[in-house]
């Protein structure tokens, strides 16, 4: 990765981990020796026509079951003599031989129609105006049923913004719809996924990713404009410069009033713009076999991996899901091999056993039906003891909530405080806001999903509290929900939460090849966990409510699942903050539409967690029994 990022990186990361750039066992030659490719518009049932370049094996000996991917990243390369370096989702599914269909979103390169970001979905349509993804992917079915050599069954798959397209084709899919596999899905923007975390905005990735995204289009559509260009070694101070966000509305970044961008910062609360893309409302009465697969260490869309697969265990019983939970990073399953990440290491290649033993055996069983596919309703990898663990529930039937107690001299105890008056204080200040991650550099760290937290807990305005050295093993499997007793002296303040495994002294990591230097891990902090909550949104996610001014109030910071064994001798630590920047945008610390904010409405705001007796902030942990 660059270390000079421009303002479209995020973009190229996702494109290549969703098939435009990968790293393949296979070259393009490879493909083009045993696939014939077609380039053709599809016209939908509102007569817009989607641009779709079609992958058919050249050996006619027998038909093939369709397996497609639609995106808004592209389909390229353009051309009929022009061919992709690899195809499907894995090497393996491509010499298995599939029809490999590939289609630009409705708006997007070279398909006709309107954009819209995560195209709300209608549940009962009047007419054929009445269109979204579902429909699209409904018609493009129809179409590739009727005009190449299939067996009659589809699928489709796809990592990120074409796993929400994954998703999208699920509700009222077409009948020969058979598998899908949504993979670190999109599901809700403003709660959980890429725009905002609990109504606090995700400043550097929307920053720029939108970019580059949304930009005018080329007139041939196989290309967009970036808005603007913006180059920086270091974000954290770039951002701080940038100053009031206010500022990315104008002509210099922003230019287009109808960006998405612009949308974006146009609704700050959990509005209908938010309400509507809630594509997990949608998941009712789901048909095809599904396998929905996501990441620990996904820095985008942990979310809607997990919460996708809840949604349709609660609204779509006697379904056939299953959830698959790696240690990877966005769509690192993708990738030939995983062995580490950051300083974790996890002993084996989870790929290999991902992609030969789940993702290529549940296409091939539902598809052709080649062999079988009996995996359980859930397989994580359990991080710190490093293995696969498979369950018929998620969380498990036998994972209780389990409340640890903040108390006084930074303590983390199952005992409940006793003292009538215990409470620590912290200043936070927009103009020094502590850092996501200890790297400076100007592109996301993705590592900071498991970086070492001693850099913050050093700092006066970060909370810490730790419990004594485990004297066994710890395993949390399921969310984890912190509630913080608070006051402030300001009107609004961002709450962040993580969970923490301490590593001993003389710690050393396992390591995976032989003659491989074990890495040293003595009193690593090593993020497990860690959610931002924007204080106003404590109550509602649509009302936002002020504080007043050192009035105890309750927050409630909800944090994603997890599935990780603290060792024997290991310590869980727990932090707080109220600021991790640039990742979330500057909180001014007082009530207020935060892109509306000048300079002079950023204030210092003195915050005190309460663990006394009668107001106990404490954190509840899913410990597997």
């Amino acid at each position: 990765m660059k270390k000079n990022i421009t303002v479209c990186l995020f973009l190229i990361i996702i494109t290549k981990l969703c098939g435009k750039a990968q790293n393949t066992a296979a070259d393009t030659s490879w493909v083009k020796n045993n696939y014939q490719k077609l380039e053709t518009y599809i016209v939908m049932r509102d007569g817009v026509r989607l641009f779709t370049s079609i992958y058919t094996p050249k050996d006619t000996s027998q038909t093939y079951p369709i397996l497609m991917q639609r995106t808004p990243y592209s389909v390229r390369p353009y051309g009929s003599a022009a061919y992709r370096q690899r195809l499907g989702p894995n090497a393996l599914l491509m010499r298995e031989k599939y029809i490999f269909v590939y289609q630009d979103a409705r708006g997007r390169y070279k398909s006709e129609g309107t954009f819209r970001e995560m195209t709300p979905a209608i549940a009962d349509k009047k007419s054929r105006q009445d269109v979204d993804e579902s429909s699209d992917t409904y018609d493009t079915i129809e179409w590739l049923l009727k005009n190449t050599k299939n067996n009659g069954k589809v699928g489709q798959s796809g990592i990120s913004f074409p796993g929400f397209y994954s998703t999208a084709s699920l509700p009222n899919a077409h009948p020969a719809l058979v598998a899908v596999s949504p993979q670190a899905p999109m599901s809700d923007e403003f709660i959980g996924d890429d725009c905002y975390h609990n109504g606090a905005f995700f400043l550097m990735d929307n920053f720029g990713f939108y970019s580059g995204f949304d930009g005018p289009k080329s007139e041939n559509g196989e290309s967009y404009k970036p808005f603007f260009n913006a180059s920086y070694n270091d974000a954290y101070q770039y951002f701080l410069d940038f100053g009031p966000l206010k500022k990315a509305n104008t002509d210099a970044y922003f230019s287009d009033p109808n960006s998405i961008w612009r949308q974006t910062v146009a609704h700050p609360v959990y509005d209908e713009f938010w309400q509507s893309r809630n594509i997990k409302n949608h998941l009712k009465n789901i048909k095809p076999a599904v396998l929905i697969v996501g990441g620990w260490f996904d820095a985008e869309d942990l979310y809607g991996a997990l919460k996708t697969y809840s949604a349709i265990e609660k609204q779509s019983p006697g379904n056939n899901s299953r959830l698959v939970m790696g240690p990877w990073t966005h769509g690192g399953w993708a990738s030939p091999s995983w062995t580490s990440f950051a300083n974790y290491q996890f002993g084996a290649d989870v790929n290999k056993y991902f992609q030969e033993e789940i993702e290529t055996k549940f296409f091939n069983f539902y598809l052709k039906g080649k062999g079988k596919f009996d995996f359980p309703e859930v397989t994580v990898f359990e991080t710190g003891s490093n293995q696969w663990k498979n369950y018929d529930i998620w969380p498990p039937k036998n994972s209780q909530p389990t409340a640890y107690y903040l108390d006084a001299n930074s303590k983390l105890s199952i005992a409940k405080p006793t003292s009538a008056k215990s409470a620590t204080t912290y200043e936070s200040d927009p103009a020094r806001p502590v850092p996501y991650t200890n790297v400076i550099r100007g592109s996301r760290n993705n590592e900071y999903m498991a970086e070492d937290q001693r850099f913050a807990s050093r700092r006066p305005d970060v909370l810490t509290f730790q419990t004594d050295s485990l004297p066994e093993d710890l395993t949390l499997t399921g969310e984890i929900v912190a509630n913080l007793m608070v006051s402030m002296t300001g009107s609004d303040a961002d709450f962040i939460l993580k969970v923490i495994d301490v590593w001993p002294a003389n710690s050393v990591s396992p390591t995976v090849q032989e003659g491989q230097r074990p890495v040293q891990m003595g009193g690593y902090q090593q993020m497990v966990r860690a959610e931002v909550l924007r204080g106003k949104f404590r109550d509602s996610f649509s009302k936002p409510e002020p504080f007043v001014k050192d009035k105890i109030e309750k927050v409630t910071v909800k944090l994603n699942e997890t599935a990780h064994t603290f060792k024997k001798g290991h310590r869980v630590m727990v932090q707080v903050q109220s600021s991790w920047f640039p990742l979330v945008d500057r909180n001014p610390q007082k009530f207020m539409n935060i892109f509306e904010a000048d300079e002079a409405d950023f204030q210092k705001s003195k915050i005190t967690i309460h663990h006394d007796a009668k107001n106990s902030s404490h954190i509840l942990l899913p410990v597997l029994k």
